[in-house]
């Protein structure tokens, strides 16, 4: 199969008049400075499929309806709660089916499932132990997405009370029951959920199971986290992590928004990738993270829509610039070809073979519209600044087209979420 465009964002810069060359599910050739022929055209500039690194996919039932009391991440959470406690399998299937086609209709071609939802009401195990994981793989397949599931260790309810508090559909018991269901699952990568979450004699047993494949986990997302994280173990959360051996180049902190100096440069001599969401900070009020010192120190960054109070992946990146300019009073902290590498790690994924539109790396593309009311007249190498994701016009996944005209191939997105939240929703 043959597409042509007449602008992409390609590893060496801008290029026009590209012919894209897919067989397999894989790029054979990229080709700038070509004649279109009988390649199919695809419409604006052309970047490489997005990785969404942090996603929870019911989180989803939760956007516009945690705002009329104000309150706190905390409050949130216990909304979050409520949410988790209706979901079943079949429910959680047309819920992250629907989730995930609204990510594809933005460009997300891969996702990064932070998966904690294990278990049965009060507890109690499905007779297939790992169902809701099952439910997430076949969403995603049917939602024509690539999923990296991250089965997920949460143990406790905070570090000051460790029994308490925990959510019994989220835990296993213990790190050992937990590591014999994950592994028996579909998992392609696991978690850490917070050190707060995770006790400290554990953290290595999780670290030793995920054996070099992607290993996620939430890092100072609060200040709370981190003042108890001290009280109890005279460490910050990242040091904790790092004598624990949690920290290496296939371990994705995520948010990172509270650390102290010495985090930054610990997770950067480490090797250590961080996703931000910019979006979900921003709605729970969390705070802004040290992008660019995290930058500057090594750590490679990422980005990921978490608890999707927006699912908009450019806005994610554009976010990361426009956060950094609030912060710092500068402008260009990071440039485009910056923004385009966070939103593209595909690596992060466990997938380095994606993110880039070359020969030989997985078939993924995204066609950005550049003649929208939002996009007209914009420099296509600047398009991430301008452009949101009602631009997206075509997704190719593994060379197979999900999105086209800006369309899933699903049907209408709207209803399938309408439908899937409405199924969950208590009140009359």
């Amino acid at each position: 199969m043959k597409w042509f465009a007449a602008h992409a964002l390609l590893p060496g810069g801008p290029a026009t008049d590209v012919t894209f060359t897919v067989d397999r599910g894989r790029f054979t050739s990229v080709v700038p400075g070509t004649a279109p022929g009988d390649a199919t055209r695809l419409p604006g500039v052309v970047l490489p499929g997005f990785a969404n690194v942090h996603s929870h996919a019911f989180h989803r039932a939760l956007r516009g309806r945690t705002h009329d009391r104000g309150g706190t991440f905390w409050t949130w959470r216990e909304r979050m709660y409520a949410v988790a406690a209706r979901l079943d399998p079949d429910s959680y299937l047309a819920l992250a089916r629907a989730a995930y086609a609204e990510m594809a209709l933005a460009g997300v071609t891969a996702v990064g499932e932070f998966h904690y939802l294990h278990h049965g009401p009060g507890g109690q195990r499905y007779t297939e132990p790992n169902a809701m994981g099952d439910a997430l793989r076949c969403a995603a397949t049917e939602a024509g997405v690539r999923l990296t599931l991250l089965d997920t260790c949460y143990l406790a309810g905070g570090l000051d009370t460790p029994a308490a508090g925990v959510q019994l559909r989220f835990s296993d018991g213990d790190v050992d029951a937990w590591a014999a269901r994950a592994l028996a699952g579909p998992a392609t990568g696991f978690a850490i959920h917070s050190v707060r979450a995770v006790p400290r004699a554990a953290l290595s047993t999780v670290a030793q199971v995920a054996a070099g494949r992607p290993l996620h986990v939430h890092l100072s997302e609060q200040p709370a986290e981190n003042d108890a994280c001290l009280a109890r173990h005279g460490l910050t959360p990242t040091a904790l992590l790092a004598v624990e051996g949690a920290l290496s180049p296939a371990t994705t902190a995520v948010h990172a928004t509270h650390l102290t100096g010495a985090d930054v440069t610990t997770l950067g001599a480490a090797g250590t990738c961080v996703c931000l969401c910019p979006t979900t900070e921003r709605d729970l009020a969390d705070g802004i993270g040290p992008a660019r010192a995290l930058r500057d120190a090594g750590v490679t960054l990422s980005l990921g829509s978490d608890s999707g109070a927006v699912t908009d992946l450019v806005e994610e990146a554009r976010t990361l610039e426009m956060h950094e300019r609030l912060a710092s009073g500068e402008r260009g902290r990071f440039t485009p070809d910056d923004l385009l590498a966070a939103l593209t790690r595909h690596a992060a994924l466990g997938r380095p073979d994606a993110g880039r539109l070359a020969a030989g790396a997985v078939a993924d593309l995204v066609a950005l519209r550049t003649d929208t009311v939002r996009t007209a007249g914009c420099d296509p190498a600047q398009i991430l600044y301008t452009a949101t994701a009602a631009d997206v016009d075509t997704v190719l996944v593994d060379g197979k087209v999900v999105v086209t005209g800006g369309h899933h191939r699903l049907g209408p997105v709207s209803t399938h979420l309408h439908e899937a939240i409405a199924a969950l929703d208590p009140r009359p």
